[in-house]
């Protein structure tokens, strides 16, 4: 079994999964729009949507992040992300630093990067797409000790 993360995103999905890929240093996958998906009936999309994320895959190392934008369909407005952070285990100080400070570019940081009693490092953060990350390089064994 293996669970992944679908994100919905308010129509910057392609922008988010560009960034992600750089943050990440991942491999898009997939990147498909609604204008390219075949007409279903009761699913007409708008022509301002067309150029919308129907669906888009990333793969971090052996994980994936799945998203794509709020449907046109949906009759609520989008409404954020909420309750929810993506919780990223590093292998290194270096990595966690690295990744955090991209992830924080042009977001807001919850909790600065430090060093915690179960973590050599540990920080949280929402970016500038409104996804809450949760970046932690733990101490392992002697944390629980």
């Amino acid at each position: 079994m293996q669970l992944s993360t679908y994100l919905i995103l308010d129509g910057n999905c392609r922008e988010a999964f560009e960034f992600y890929q750089r943050c990440f240093d991942a491999k898009l996958e997939a990147l498909a729009t609604y204008a390219e998906m075949p007409a279903s009936e009761g699913m007409e999309i708008p022509e301002e949507a067309s150029n919308l994320v129907m669906h888009a895959r990333l793969r971090i190392g052996d994980q994936t992040l799945m998203a794509s934008d709020n449907s046109p369909c949906s009759p609520a407005p989008y409404e954020g992300i909420k309750g929810v952070s993506i919780a990223v285990g590093v292998d290194s100080v270096e990595q966690a630093e690295k990744l955090f400070n991209a992830l924080a570019d042009n977001g807001t940081v919850q909790m600065p990067l430090d060093e915690t009693f179960w973590a050599h490092r540990f920080g949280m953060l929402v970016d500038k797409f409104g996804v809450a990350w949760m970046i932690n390089y733990d101490k392992g064994e002697q944390a629980a000790a």
